[in-house]
C-alpha cells in the first residue's frame, strides 16, 4: 500500500513557498493537512487548501493531527526555537523536516538527537543552499575527483538589506534577528560545502568583525557586528572557511572548493556559472583549457530538474520538497540528517563563543556518540532572550558590553 505524507505546516511566513510547492504535488503522495503560526494574521496569507485546518496554537495543532493521521511536521518557525517543537512532532509520532537550523544550545542538540534515537522517527534539515542549481554542478565536478586531494573550501553568505528593510524584519524587541550573532545563521554558507565535499566539521575557530553602519539601529537590533567567519577542521582533512549571515557586505553568495590538481567555484560574478580550473601540469586527459565556464542544465537532470527552475533559492526549494518525500514515504536517507543538523548548530554555537575569546579553538562533538553527548548535556548558554527579555546568557555581537547600559 503507498505510503503518503500527510504533513502540517509550522510557520506560515517561512512556510508558504513550501505549501505551494507541496501543493504542486501529487496529493497521493503528500499534502498539507494542517497549518499553525502563533502569530494568527499570519493565517491570513494560506490560501488554497481547503482541506487543510488552521491553528495559532502548537500543541491543539498536534492533537488535531493525531485525529486526522497527520505523520509529519515541516517546521518553519522561529529560528531559535526548532528543537523544542521537533522533540515535541516526534514524540507525537511523526516525522519531521526542520527548516533550517536544528538547535539554539549545545544541550538541545544532545536532547534532539536522543530524542531521534528514542522514537526512531525520521528528522531532516531543510537546508535548500546546496541544492541550488550551480552548487549542484560543483558538486558534481568534485566528485568527478578531478580536482585531486581537497585542500580547503570557502562559503559565504549574504543577506543584505538597507536599515530600513531591517528594521521591518524585527517586528518587536525581542525579535531573533535583534539578538542573533553573525556565526549563527551558518548553514547557507557552511551546508554546500559539507554537501559538496561530503565532510563534516571537527573543530572551530571563528572571529567577527563590528559595523559602525549597524551601530545606527543598535536601538532595536543590538546583534551590531557586520559579519563572523568560522574556520574548520574537516573531517575529510580538509579546511574550510565560511561566514555566518554577512550583513551589507556584498550582493551575493559564493562558494570555492580547491584540490592540488584544480578548483571549482560559483559566485555572484561567474554569473550563475561554474568556473573550472586545472594547475596546467595536473589537467585531466581530454581537457584542452585550464580555465572553462560551465553553465549548468536543469533540464539536464530530467523532468524534475526541469520543475526545479522555476522553485525558490536557485531551486533548492524543489530538491528539499523531493528529499522529504524520497525519506519520509521511502527510507531514502538525505544528506543532511539529524547528525549532520546538530554538527551545524553546533559549530554555529561554539564558533560564536570563540568569537568572544577571540579565535580560541573548539571541538565539535561527535553527537552520534553517548559519551560525547554527556559532556555538553547541560550546556544551554545563549544569546537569545525570551519574550520578556529574560533568559540569554551570551552577548549577542562583540561589543555588546561596551555599548550596553
Amino acid at each position: 500500500m503507498a505510503y503518503t505524507i500527510k504533513i502540517g505546516m509550522f510557520g506560515a511566513w517561512r512556510g508558504s513557498n513550501y505549501i505551494d510547492l507541496i501543493a504542486a504535488e501529487d496529493k497521493d503522495v503528500i499534502k498539507i493537512v494542517a497549518v499553525c503560526d502563533k502569530q494568527a494574521e499570519k493565517l491570513d496569507s494560506v490560501k488554497g487548501l481547503e482541506e487543510a485546518k488552521l491553528f495559532s496554537d502548537f500543541d491543539s495543532f498536534i492533537e488535531y493531527g493525531k485525529s486526522v493521521g497527520m505523520n509529519a511536521v515541516f517546521l518553519a518557525n522561529y529560528f531559535h526555537e526548532h528543537a523544542p517543537y521537533a522533540i515535541k512532532a516526534m514524540e507525537a509520532g511523526m516525522d519531521v523536516v526542520s527548516e533550517c537550523t536544528s538547535a539554539a544550545t549545545l544541550k538541545q542538540c544532545v536532547d534532539l538527537v536522543r530524542c531521534v534515537e528514542r522514537t526512531k522517527r525520521k528528522y531532516m534539515i531543510a537546508e535548500n543552499y546546496p541544492f541550488m542549481t550551480a552548487n549542484l554542478e560543483m558538486k558534481h565536478q568534485i566528485d568527478l575527483g578531478t580536482l585531486g586531494t581537497l585542500l580547503y573550501a570557502e562559503g559565504e553568505y549574504n543577506h543584505s538589506g538597507d536599515l530600513a528593510a531591517l528594521r521591518q524584519l524585527t517586528p518587536f524587541k525581542y525579535h531573533w534577528r535583534a539578538w542573533m550573532p553573525r556565526t549563527y545563521y551558518v548553514t547557507h554558507a557552511m551546508g554546500p560545502l559539507m554537501y559538496m565535499t561530503n565532510s563534516m566539521p571537527k573543530y572551530v575557530s571563528a572571529r567577527a568583525a563590528h559595523s559602525e553602519l549597524l551601530e545606527q539601529i543598535r536601538d532595536f537590533r543590538p546583534n551590531d557586528d557586520g559579519m563572523a567567519r568560522m574556520f574548520c577542521e574537516m573531517d575529510n582533512g580538509m579546511a574550510a572557511s565560511f561566514t555566518g549571515c554577512t550583513a551589507q557586505a556584498s550582493d551575493y553568495s559564493r562558494y570555492r572548493v580547491v584540490g592540488d590538481k584544480g578548483s571549482v567555484e560559483q559566485s555572484g560574478y561567474t554569473d550563475g556559472k561554474v568556473r573550472l580550473f586545472y594547475s596546467a601540469h595536473t589537467m585531466p586527459e581530454g581537457v584542452t583549457e585550464q580555465v572553462s565556464y560551465i553553465d549548468p542544465d536543469p533540464a539536464s537532470w530530467g523532468e524534475k530538474g526541469k520543475k526545479a527552475v522555476n522553485a525558490g533559492h536557485g531551486g533548492g526549494d524543489y530538491w528539499i520538497i523531493q528529499n522529504v518525500i524520497d525519506y519520509f514515504a521511502n527510507g531514502i536517507t538525505p544528506f543532511f540528517d539529524v547528525y549532520k543538523g546538530v554538527a551545524m548548530s553546533a559549530t554555529a554555537i561554539l564558533g560564536w563563543r570563540s568569537c568572544l575569546e577571540h579565535g580560541k579553538n573548539y571541538k565539535i562533538p561527535d553527537f552520534s556518540l553517548e559519551e560525547e553527548r554527556k559532556e555538553v548535556e547541560h550546556d544551554d548558554l545563549t544569546p537569545f532572550p525570551d519574550e520578556n527579555g529574560e533568559g540569554a546568557t551570551l552577548p549577542p555581537s562583540t561589543t555588546y558590553g561596551k555599548y550596553k547600559k
